[in-house]
């Protein structure tokens, strides 16, 4: 079974990687998929991959869903 989970950009680490936020753990994830990766986007990941990146409402809507908020 595959999972993408949601998460935020907390800091851009170099041209391929960023550190994201999930559920308060961090790590780091590949960004090469993406243009424009910035700190507080959120990207769907998948594999260590962000593989898509949220406009703001449904990034929004996905994580108050997700926080049961």
């Amino acid at each position: 079974m595959c999972l993408a989970v949601p998460a935020r950009v907390v800091e851009i680490t170099d041209e391929q990687s960023c550190r994201v936020d999930v559920g308060g753990s961090t790590l780091k994830i590949n960004r090469v998929l993406l243009e424009d990766v910035e700190v507080g986007d959120v990207v769907l990941v998948h594999a260590g991959f962000a593989i898509e990146k949220y406009d703001p409402d449904t990034a929004a809507e996905v994580l108050d869903l997700l926080t049961g908020q």
